[in-house]
C-alpha cells in the first residue's frame, strides 16, 4: 500500500515500481554485457589494435546517443500506446540478429581503412540490438512517471536501477561469465536475456499505458523551458567524469601496466557514482563532498601535472582512482541537483549521453592528435576545478572573449620565462603554469564558461612551452613513445616499459649491440646464434622496438618484421635515434598492422625461424596467443623451422596457454627463464623465452642445453578465440 496523488494504491499497483526496476535493471545489464561480448566475438578478424577498440567505443557511444534521441523523439510526438508498439518492433525485429555472430560473407578488406571497416562490422552484427537497449533508460522512465507507481512525478530513482544494472554486468563479464564460458554459450545466454527483456517491456508499457500517474494528470500545467544555459552545464557535468576516468584509467594504465581488471575499477565507480547520487537520499553531505572534491583536484592536479606520479606504489594509485570517484561523485550530485521537470527527462538524458560521448572523444580521439603526452588528465582536472567555482552556465560571446583575453595574459608570463629569459627548469615552470592557471579559474570564477576557457589556454599552452628533455616524444593510437638518455645509454620507451636501449658509444659502429631482453647472452640472441640461427634463411620478426634483435642476422639471410605502429617504425629505421636497423638490416621490409592479419593474408611464406616479440609490455594480445594463432605461425613455419615467443611480462604467465596449444598440436617445447646479469652490466636483464618446433631435432644443439627446460601443458582449458581468460595466468 502506498499513497499517490491523494489516492491510496493496494493490490497489483505495488508490483508497479517492481516491474520497472527488473525491466531497467535488466536491460542495463545486457547493454553492458554486450560490449565486450561482441568485441571478444569479432577479435580475431579485425586485429587487436588498440585503435580497433577506440572505434569500437565510438561506435557504442554514436548509437547510445541515437537510442537517446530515439526516445526523445517518440515520447514528444507519439501516445503511450504507439510507442509500445514502436518499440516492440524494434524488438521483435532485433531478434533477427540473435545469436551475435559475425555477418555471414563478410570479410576483412586489407586495402579498405580498418576504421571504416570496424565501424560497418559493428553495425551489420549488434547494431540493431544495441540501438534498442540504448533507447531503454531513459523510455522505461518515462513510462513510469505516465504509471501509478509511487513517485512517479520523480522517476530518476531508476537511473540508480539501470546503473546498478551496468555496474553488475561489467564484472560479471570478466569475473563469471569469461572464465567460466566461451563467447559462444555466453552468446546464448545473452540472447536469451534479450528474449526474456521483451516480455518487461511489454509489462512496463502496459503499465503506463494503463495509468493515471503524475505526467497525465498534470498534463495541463506546461513545463518550464529548457534554456540552452541548462544544456550547456548539463554537457560539462557529464563530459567532466567521463573524461577523467578515460584519463586515470590511461595514467594507471601507463605508469602501473595493464595489470588484471585495470580499465574495470575506474569505470566501475564511474557507473557506482550514478547509483549513489541519483537518489533523494544522498549518501554524503554536501559539505564532506565538497572538502573531499577540493582534495581530490590537488592530488590530480599533481599527478597529471607530473608534479609526482601514480608509478610511485599502490598506493598511489589507489589514491587517484579514489581522487577520480570523488570527482565523479561531485559531479554527478551536482548533474542531479540540476535535473529538469519530469517532462524534459529525456531531453536530460540525450544530453548527458552527448557529454558523456565528448568525453570519450575528447580522449580517445582528439588527445592523441592534439598533445604528445598524456596532458588531457590536466585538461579535464581544470575544468573540473571549474565546477566548484560557479553555479552559472551562461555561454555568450562576451564571456568567450573575456576567457580568451584572460588566457593570452596568463599565458604570457610562461612563455617569457621559457622563450625570453630561457628557464629550462620543469619543476619551476611546471608550478607556473599550474598556479597561472589556478589564478585565472579564481580571477574569473563567477562565470564558468570564461573561467574554463582561460585555465584551459594555460594548461595546453604549458604542454607545448615547456621542455621536457626529451630526444623525441610522440604519441598515437598505440600510446606514448619516448626516447630518452640516461648513464650513457639512449632509450625508446612505450608508457613506462622500454623496450629498447642503445650504449651511445656504440653510435657509428658496423654492428652495436643489443641490450636487455636482447642482449648477446639472452635466450633470443642464443637462439640466433645458435647451428639452427646461422643456418636459417629466412626469419621472421613479430614485434620491431628499435630492432635489437636485426643485428644478429647471418649474411644472406631474408628477415622480415611486423610491426602494428608507424611510429616505432620510424624511430627505428631513423639513425638520429637508433642505429640497430639502419647498420644491421636496413633493407628488411616492415609490414604495418596487426600482425596476426597480416600473416595471414601472406599464403605461401614460410619462416626457418619466426619470433613473437608482441610481449614486451604487461598487456597481453589475447588474439595473438590463442590456439588458432599458433596453428597460423605453424602454416607459416618450415616443417624443421622453430617458433619463438619473447614473454616476459610481470603480472601474467604467458607459458601457460602456450604449453597447452604446443601439447594439444604435439609440438616439442622449451622454456628459459634468464635471470640476467644487471649488477654486473646494467644492459643484461632477466627475460622468459619459449620454443617450439614440430621436433626435438630442429632444435639443433638447443635440444640439449641445459638452460632450456622442457615445458609441459597443465591440462587446463586451451585458450582458442572463443574462450581465454587472463585472470586464470596471474602470476
Amino acid at each position: 500500500m502506498y499513497q499517490t496523488e491523494g489516492r491510496t494504491v493496494t493490490g497489483p499497483g505495488i508490483m508497479i515500481p517492481i516491474i520497472f526496476t527488473a525491466t531497467i535493471f535488466l536491460s542495463a545489464s545486457l547493454l553492458f554485457f554486450v560490449q565486450p561480448l561482441f568485441a571478444k566475438i569479432v577479435l580475431p578478424q579485425i586485429g587487436g589494435a588498440p585503435a580497433v577498440w577506440t572505434t569500437a567505443m565510438l561506435f557504442f557511444q554514436s548509437v547510445l546517443i541515437g537510442g537517446y534521441l530515439y526516445s526523445h523523439l517518440i515520447t514528444r510526438y507519439l501516445p503511450v500506446p504507439a510507442q509500445i508498439g514502436v518499440h516492440l518492433t524494434l524488438w521483435a525485429l532485433a531478434l533477427f540478429f540473435l545469436p551475435l555472430a559475425i555477418p555471414e560473407g563478410w570479410q576483412y578488406e586489407a586495402g579498405t581503412p580498418a576504421v571504416w571497416q570496424t565501424l560497418a562490422l559493428f553495425g551489420l552484427g549488434v547494431g540493431v540490438p544495441f540501438a534498442v537497449l540504448s533507447a531503454n533508460a531513459p523510455l522505461i522512465q518515462f513510462w513510469y512517471a505516465r504509471s501509478d507507481g509511487p513517485s512517479a512525478d520523480d522517476p530518476y530513482f531508476l537511473y540508480g536501477a539501470s546503473n546498478l544494472g551496468s555496474l553488475t554486468a561489467l564484472l560479471a563479464f570478466p569475473l563469471v561469465a569469461e572464465p567460466l564460458f566461451g563467447a559462444t554459450r555466453i552468446g546464448a545466454g545473452w540472447a536469451m536475456g534479450f528474449v526474456v527483456l521483451g516480455a518487461f517491456l511489454l509489462a512496463s508499457g502496459l503499465s503506463a499505458a494503463r495509468g493515471g500517474g503524475w505526467i497525465s494528470v498534470r498534463a495541463e500545467a506546461p513545463a518550464a523551458p529548457v534554456s540552452l544555459g541548462q544544456i550547456g552545464r548539463w554537457t560539462l557535468l557529464a563530459f567532466v567524469p567521463s573524461s577523467m576516468m578515460l584519463a586515470v584509467t590511461t595514467k594507471i594504465s601507463t605508469d602501473i601496466g595493464a595489470i588484471p581488471l585495470v580499465w574495470v575499477v575506474p569505470l566501475s565507480l564511474y557507473l557506482l557514482s550514478f547509483v549513489l547520487t541519483f537518489t533523494r537520499r544522498p549518501l554524503i553531505s554536501p559539505a564532506i563532498l565538497r572538502i573531499g572534491y577540493l582534495a581530490a583536484l590537488g592530488w590530480l592536479g599533481a599527478v597529471f601535472a607530473g608534479l609526482t606520479g601514480a608509478h610511485v606504489n599502490l598506493w598511489g594509485v589507489a589514491g587517484l582512482i579514489l581522487a577520480f570517484f570523488a570527482v565523479a561523485m561531485f559531479a554527478h550530485t551536482r548533474l542531479y541537483d540540476a535535473r529538469p521537470d519530469g517532462r524534459h527527462l529525456t531531453l536530460f538524458y540525450l544530453v548527458m549521453s552527448v557529454g558523456g560521448a565528448l568525453g570519450g572523444l575528447f580522449n580517445s580521439i582528439v588527445a592523441p592528435v592534439v598533445f604528445d603526452s598524456l596532458a588531457e588528465g590536466g585538461v579535464t582536472t581544470l575544468l573540473a576545478a571549474t565546477l566548484v567555482l560557479s553555479k552559472e552556465m551562461r555561454l555568450t560571446r562576451a564571456l568567450a572573449t573575456r576567457g580568451v583575453v584572460a588566457g593570452l595574459l596568463a599565458v604570457l608570463p610562461l612563455l617569457l620565462a621559457v622563450k625570453a629569459f630561457g628557464i629550462a627548469d620543469w619543476l619551476t615552470l611546471k608550478l607556473t603554469m599550474f598556479g597561472l592557471a589556478a589564478l585565472v579559474a579564481i580571477v574569473l570564477r563567477r562565470t564558468l564558461p570564461a573561467a574554463a576557457l582561460a585555465a584551459g589556454m594555460v594548461m595546453v599552452s604549458g604542454t607545448y612551452l615547456i621542455p621536457d628533455g626529451d630526444i623525441f616524444r610522440d604519441r598515437s593510437f598505440f600510446g606514448t613513445h619516448r626516447v630518452t638518455e640516461e648513464d650513457g645509454m639512449r632509450h625508446y620507451a612505450n608508457g613506462t616499459t622500454i623496450h629498447g636501449a642503445e650504449r651511445q658509444s656504440d653510435y657509428g659502429k658496423a654492428r652495436p649491440e643489443p641490450l636487455f631482453y636482447y642482449h648477446p647472452n639472452a635466450p633470443m640472441a642464443r637462439v640466433l646464434t645458435s647451428d639452427i640461427g646461422r643456418s636459417a634463411k629466412s626469419v621472421g620478426i613479430v614485434g620491431l622496438g628499435v630492432g635489437s634483435l636485426a643485428c644478429y642476422r647471418s649474411e644472406g639471410q631474408a628477415w622480415q618484421f611486423y610491426e602494428i605502429d608507424a611510429v616505432v617504425d620510424h624511430i627505428a629505421r631513423n639513425p638520429d635515434y637508433f642505429t640497430f636497423m639502419s647498420a644491421c638490416a636496413g633493407d628488411a621490409p616492415t609490414h604495418l598492422g596487426d600482425a596476426r592479419m597480416v600473416l595471414a593474408a601472406q599464403e605461401g611464406l614460410t619462416y626457418d625461424i619466426l619470433i613473437i616479440d608482441a610481449y614486451g609490455s604487461d598487456a597481453v594480445p589475447m588474439h595473438l596467443t590463442t590456439h588458432e594463432a599458433m596453428r597460423l605461425y605453424l602454416d607459416r613455419l618450415a616443417p624443421d623451422g622453430v617458433l619463438v615467443y619473447h614473454i616476459s611480462n610481470r603480472y601474467y604467465a604467458i607459458q601457460r596457454p602456450l604449453a597447452r596449444s604446443a601439447a594439444a598440436l604435439g609440438l616439442v617445447a622449451r622454456i628459459e627463464d634468464y635471470p640476467g646479469h644487471p649488477d654486473t652490466d646494467p644492459g643484461d636483464s632477466p627475460s622468459r623465452v619459449v620454443m617450439l618446433a614440430r621436433s626435438e631435432a630442429a632444435l639443433g644443439e638447443l635440444a640439449s642445453d641445459p638452460r632450456w627446460e622442457e615445458l609441459r601443458s597443465d591440462g587446463k582449458r586451451i585458450w582458442t578465440d572463443d574462450f581465454a581468460n587472463l585472470l586464470s595466468i596471474l602470476e
